[in-house]
């Protein structure tokens, strides 16, 4: 399995790391996951998501990241 391609929005002001993950998940080949990093929640990219028919799992790392993982359905 590839390497995930990674989003790491942590130093991002908003929206660009919504903007970069939308980017990255157009070119996002069948069967690839996009790793996303952010310190806060990203409620609207979840929503955005199911619209677009994309599964996620987000977990909280120890530092305070969350980590979400995204793959097409």
């Amino acid at each position: 399995m590839p390497e995930p391609r990674i989003v790491d929005g942590r130093g991002m002001q908003p929206p660009e790391p919504l903007e970069a993950t939308l980017t990255a998940l157009d070119t996002l080949p069948a069967g690839e996951e996009l790793v996303v990093l952010l310190y806060c929640e990203p409620v609207p990219l979840y929503s955005v998501l199911k619209q677009n028919g994309y599964v996620y799992n987000a977990k909280l790392l120890p530092d305070g990241t969350n980590e979400i993982r995204i793959r097409k359905a």
